[in-house]
């Protein structure tokens, strides 16, 4: 199930890896701010934060817990985000993340650009899918 999570649902974080402090605080600094939540019998193991702002949406973190990871529920979590958002999407990734970019490229997700140093010293592609 993948859920919409927002400050009067806040409380659906509870016993998740995703630190709830951290996205009340995101919710209280960013007006854009929003996050697609991926639970699995209650239990939350994946999420996308992305800021959704005028023009396009930006991926700012998506994670998916490690022992969930390359079964398919990354997909399912940013085709339901594709879904929700009806315009162009951008996002860094870390250029030795093989897997994410793949995982980018089969959404229709292009590169666009060298980030120099964007993660502590490691290059990052900056990609984009544009509205379909």
């Amino acid at each position: 199930m993948i859920v919409e999570i927002t400050q009067e649902n806040i409380n659906e974080l509870d016993n998740s890896f995703i630190n709830k402090e951290e996205v009340i605080h995101e919710f209280e600094i960013n007006p854009f701010a929003k996050y697609l939540i991926y639970k699995d019998d209650n239990e939350v193991i994946g999420y996308i934060y992305y800021s959704d702002i005028y023009d396009r949406a930006e991926i700012n973190q998506f994670e998916v817990e490690v022992s969930h990871r390359n079964c398919g529920k990354g997909k399912k979590i940013i085709e339901k985000m594709i879904e929700l958002v009806d315009k162009s999407i951008t996002l860094e990734v870390k250029k030795d993340n093989y897997p994410a970019i793949n995982l980018y490229k089969k959404q229709g997700f292009i590169e666009k650009a060298i980030r120099k140093g964007y993660y502590q010293g490691i290059d990052a592609i900056l990609m984009e899918r544009k509205k379909d």
